[in-house]
């Protein structure tokens, strides 16, 4: 499991498997295939849901997910076999999606499933010509351009990029340039946890880790 927090956005990523396929019809004998559910907390939302059933956006988000981790996770390693991943919106105040994939990778990191790199979102939109990164809320409700990415920082390699909202073209590569910026920093503190988490278990063990 992880919890990434963000301002006052919160999430929790729970990560099982690999294990057998619910669906049989669904397996695939050379690679594993991912499942991922996105929900808000009943007390998460900043506008609370009569029904905390699955609604089309939560829903379109969860395939978001599955698929930008499909471009990482080294499924080959796992053929027939599925990796499900539960993610809980805790508490959102904007930026819901880039912090579940910035939660998501820590947690298969923890879970022990290899990756072919960190996959690190961050968005971004432009205000009165300047370009502002991790958007809350308030920021969102400008109605601006509102562009994710997320990203495999050792080789910049795109694994998801969104656009809600036209962008001008003028503001296109500053956008990407900071936004590819941004996603680099949060590198640097994805891979200081796993540092930390490495240290605590080594301790645990009373093994020396390289790290």
């Amino acid at each position: 499991k992880a919890v990434v927090s963000t301002q006052s956005t919160g999430v929790l990523v729970s990560v099982f498997g690999p294990h057998e396929c619910a669906n049989r019809t669904a397996r695939n004998h050379e690679r594993a295939i991912i499942s991922c559910s996105y929900n808000f907390a009943s007390f998460g939302a900043a506008v609370r849901k009569k029904k905390m059933t699955a609604d089309k956006k939560t829903t379109e988000v969860g395939v978001m997910i599955q698929n930008t981790f499909e471009a990482a996770v080294m499924l080959e390693k796992f053929p027939k076999s599925q990796i499900d991943i539960y993610v809980q919106v805790l508490q959102g105040d904007g930026g819901e999606r880039c912090v579940a994939i910035n939660a998501t990778t820590l947690a298969l990191i923890n879970a022990g499933i290899p990756l072919k790199d960190y996959v690190c979102a961050c968005a971004a939109t432009v205000f009165q010509d300047s370009v502002l990164l991790d958007i809350n809320n308030l920021e969102e409700s400008y109605r601006g351009p509102l562009f994710m990415l997320a990203v495999m920082p050792q080789t910049e390699s795109i694994v998801q990029l969104q656009l809600d909202h036209r962008l001008h073209n003028d503001h296109l590569d500053k956008v990407v340039r900071e936004t590819i910026q941004g996603c680099r920093d949060i590198k640097v503190l994805l891979d200081r946890q796993v540092k930390e988490w490495t240290v605590e278990a080594a301790a645990a063990y009373e093994i020396k880790p390289r790290v």
